[in-house]
């Protein structure tokens, strides 16, 4: 991602409580949630698969992979939610997000270094955060979250 003075955009999305952002170069599209067939022996934040137009995408589920409580049922709007479709240098997979928020324009000077512990999230998944007026956007390295050789084992396996 770049920094310095560069702008680029962020897809916002809430997980939790919380606001994070992925760049907007890595964002396919953001979709509905579909029906999720559960996959045998994968990790334990992947949910499952889901054909979308012919192409098989892994499921992921942040809220296990962060160890984050997922909203109150009275809390979830469904309407809001859904799956945002990631695409990591050719392989597709999806993220299971709470509500979607907006398409925001970032310095890269404004990206600051994560703390050590953010809401139980490790650092090492966090690109940086950016204060806002009500908080702060958390910027998440969606590289560093998935082992690409990994997904890509559990889509051929499908196939």
């Amino acid at each position: 991602m770049a920094v310095g003075d560069v702008q680029f955009q962020l897809v916002t999305f809430q997980l939790g409580e919380e606001l994070y952002g992925v760049n907007i170069m890595d964002v396919k599209e953001i979709v509905k949630i579909q029906n999720v067939r559960p996959i045998p022996h994968a990790p334990h934040y992947v949910e499952g698969i889901f054909n979308l137009r012919g192409e098989i995408i892994p499921v992921i589920n942040l809220h296990k992979r962060f160890r984050l409580e997922k909203p109150a049922e009275e809390d979830y709007d469904a309407e809001m939610g859904g799956l945002v479709i990631l695409n990591l240098d050719g392989i597709k997979i999806s993220i299971i997000i709470d509500r979607i928020s907006r398409v925001v324009m970032i310095n890269g000077s404004d990206i600051k270094p994560p703390p050590q512990m953010l809401t139980g999230i490790g650092s090492e998944y966090i690109h940086g955060v950016v204060q806002q007026k009500n908080g702060y956007l958390i910027v998440l390295n969606i590289r560093k979250l998935f082992d690409p050789k990994e997904l890509q084992k559990l889509i051929s396996a499908q196939n």
